[in-house]
């Protein structure tokens, strides 16, 4: 009987990724009692298909022509899990009739989704967890290889800042790692104390800082590659929030036991420093980090209070749990003085945007002299699996944040939280700006695909993909 068309696109499918957790080289045979299960599945149209002829383990997977390279990254995380019930954290990848790009996600998936952050786990730190894969059928270079080390190794760093304890990573600590950082990968850093940050009058950290017995850092860090000395700079901003009780509108309920998360961006910032000196791009790149934590005592700043920024702004605190605005719009004051061609600031800013949708993706906003880039970025996160869904940023929404006492006030009301929050924001730019709230996919309850429980390192990939395209078309 002539097989069927789907029958034929089937079969030439099965040659596409096999997975051995054995030490050869080369494709095994299979017995005959496999091969006969093996075409059984395929009649299923089962597309993950597994194997075991002890001591060796296979893993065939039916791929279809359409899949994205997200989507292999999310195979990726699968052929991880199966390999962990064999408890192997090494494989060949024999992969034929793939493109370089497609296994090289496939590639990120699989060592994404071996990450762990068990440093305080005495009986398990000591372990190599981390995925060691090689391959046959695809010949990537030594520049491509060094860059997938780079990516999964700045995802990583990333995370595990995420993931640290406040006691561990307070705001000064937090400093101290980036020059940690920036040593190790070969970028500067500067942090600076309460006494510089007074003299620059960064009233909103300043004022978030008043109830923390740590004092706050400024840190500023910064990467160019010897081409790129006459270029404007892109500049990251990252919210370093580094614990957030809600200050005196202190949360309830469930609300804090994971705020130690509420510097995730500014763990992308700093990871993001790193990825790029890595790969030594073609870039001028500053990142800014305002870092406090949200604490309360008997100094601490109140709802009512207003503050006075050093370019004139007056804002009213309605509500201290609103309180990475405030101190991310000194960062964007001063932001100004590198005369950017572009600037992104990454935050897990609010609750609305994570309702809004969810773990899925980041809420993305723009001023008008950044549409361009915009548009740029919102492909890159589809490439990179670091999704934004850009809000409205119309200028009606800054009528919600007006004040009757001050020129605006931190929170805009029941209505768009998310967008009234980079509407707070827009009044500190007067350049290309991009704000992203990060808040839903940097924090996670549960593995997800490739993302692991904690910090998820969002914004690393999607950074990898824009700036390093960025960077070469300037």
């Amino acid at each position: 009987m002539k097989k069927t068309t789907k029958q034929k696109n089937i079969n030439k499918s099965l040659t596409m990724l096999h997975v051995h957790l054995c030490d050869q080289r080369h494709v095994p045979s299979i017995a005959i009692d496999a091969l006969a299960y093996f075409q059984s599945e395929v009649k299923k149209e089962n597309n993950f298909i597994s194997i075991s002829l002890y001591p060796e383990h296979h893993l065939y997977v039916l791929i279809k022509d359409e899949e994205d390279a997200e989507s292999w990254r999310r195979m990726g995380s699968r052929v991880w899990s199966w390999m962990q019930s064999f408890h192997s954290h090494e494989a060949t990848l024999h992969l034929h009739g793939i493109k370089k790009e497609i296994g090289m996600a496939l590639n990120e998936g699989i060592h994404l989704s071996s990450y762990k952050f068990d440093k305080y786990k005495k009986e398990e730190s000591s372990k190599n967890k981390h995925a060691i894969i090689s391959f046959s059928g695809i010949d990537f270079s030594l520049a491509e290889k060094n860059t997938l080390v780079s990516k999964i190794n700045s995802v990583f760093i990333c995370r595990d800042l995420v993931n640290e304890p406040f006691d561990a990573l307070h705001s000064v600590a937090l400093g101290k790692a980036f020059e940690q950082l920036g040593k190790k990968h070969g970028f500067k850093v500067e942090v600076f104390n309460k006494a510089r940050i007074e003299a620059l009058k960064m009233a909103g950290l300043l004022a978030v800082n008043r109830g923390s017995k740590y004092a706050p850092t400024f840190s500023v860090m910064h990467y160019c590659h010897p081409s790129a000395k006459k270029m404007k700079p892109v500049v990251l901003v990252g919210k370093g929030v580094v614990y957030d009780t809600g200050g005196y509108n202190i949360k309830v309920g469930t609300g804090m036991e994971n705020m130690k998360c509420d510097m995730a961006g500014a763990a992308a910032v700093g990871s993001t420093l790193a990825l790029a000196s890595s790969q030594k791009w073609p870039i001028n790149l500053i990142g800014l980090v305002p870092s406090t934590d949200n604490f309360i005592n008997s100094s601490a700043y109140v709802a009512g209070n207003i503050i006075r920024y050093s370019n004139g702004v007056t804002a009213e605190v309605q509500n201290t749990d609103a309180e990475g605005r405030l101190i991310l719009a000194d960062a964007l004051i001063y932001a100004a003085k590198y005369k950017p061609q572009l600037v992104i600031d990454f935050a897990t800013l609010t609750g609305a945007a994570a309702a809004a949708i969810g773990k899925y993706g980041a809420v993305g906003m723009c001023n008008k002299s950044a549409h361009t880039q915009m548009n740029h970025l919102l492909k890159c996160g589809e490439s990179s699996g670091d999704r934004i869904a850009q809000f409205p940023f119309w200028d009606d929404y800054a009528e919600l944040i007006k004040s009757d006492i001050a020129e605006i006030r931190n929170i805009g009301g029941p209505y768009a939280g998310a967008i009234t929050a980079g509407k707070f924001l827009e009044r500190f730019v007067d350049y290309p700006w991009i704000h992203l709230d990060i808040a839903g996919p940097s924090f996670l309850d549960a593995d997800w695909n490739y993302r692991k429980k904690g910090g998820t390192g969002y914004g690393v990939m999607l950074m990898h993909d824009f700036l390093r395209e960025f960077s070469s078309a300037k």
